[in-house]
């Protein structure tokens, strides 16, 4: 397991190989800090967040929708992000607004028009997300951008794992100790290859950039002092806070 970070010590900030309770900064391996002494940041910067809607098999049947044919994608705001154990803030606390845990690829090498085979060579690895949703704004507007990328909008993290691979494991969601969603990866309609595939097509990936591959069912509402964990089998936990 390589499991790759971004961290915050001083007045600067880095990226890291975490083992164990220690970080080594790529930029001077041979350095070593206790992970204790460090803030952790959301562990990329991304130029463009792509997200994927109903790929989720059993999600899909939950609404009542049809499989989709072809991926449904629409744009997040980089400015949604938000590191690990930070409070997401509920922008209009009268709306309906939404958790959603989802596994997130991130791309690692430039990407245009590669073939479903050749998708491998440009993921970096996978992190765990969420894609908070302001159900009001969706239904109201009928267009997913605005309410999907508040600020706080898209917990990211911990770690990216490279030699994660996306197989049967299990993804859900924890509302303070509550599990609200569950399925397994394999639940999928469009797995990430296909995925990278297909948004390669359509525009160029490039190197830090996320796709967000879909939300298993139970989906339901947060309110101000929600305790959130969003786990799937085989990578960190990504525990948040609502306000």
């Amino acid at each position: 397991m390589t499991l790759w970070g971004r961290f915050a010590r001083g007045s600067g900030n880095f990226y890291g190989r975490v083992e164990d309770d220690r970080v080594h900064p790529l930029d001077s391996p041979k350095r070593r800090f206790f992970l204790r002494d460090l803030k952790i940041l959301p562990p990329v910067v991304p130029s463009k967040i792509i997200a994927v809607g109903l790929n989720f098999a059993d999600h899909a049947a939950e609404t009542g929708s049809k499989l989709p044919p072809s991926p449904l994608t629409w744009l997040k705001s980089p400015g949604s992000i938000l590191p690990p154990r930070g409070k997401i803030h509920i922008a209009f606390p009268e709306h309906r607004t939404d958790h959603e845990v989802e596994l997130a690829i991130v791309i690692g090498k430039h990407a245009k028009n590669v073939s479903v085979r050749a998708a491998a060579r440009a993921i970096l690895g996978y992190t765990t997300a969420q894609d908070i949703s302001d159900r009001t704004i969706q239904r109201g507007e009928g267009q997913w951008f605005r309410a999907k990328s508040f600020d706080t909008y898209t917990p990211l993290g911990p770690w990216i794992d490279t030699e994660f691979r996306p197989l049967a494991q299990a993804i859900s969601l924890f509302c303070n100790g509550e599990r609200r969603q569950y399925s397994t990866l394999d639940q999928m309609i469009f797995k990430p290859h296909q995925l990278v595939s297909f948004i390669s097509q359509s525009l160029t990936l490039d190197p830090g950039d996320l796709i967000l591959t879909g939300t298993p069912p139970g989906v339901s509402p947060i309110r101000a002092g929600d305790h959130l964990e969003a786990r799937i089998e085989g990578l960190a936990p990504l525990i948040n806070s609502v306000v």
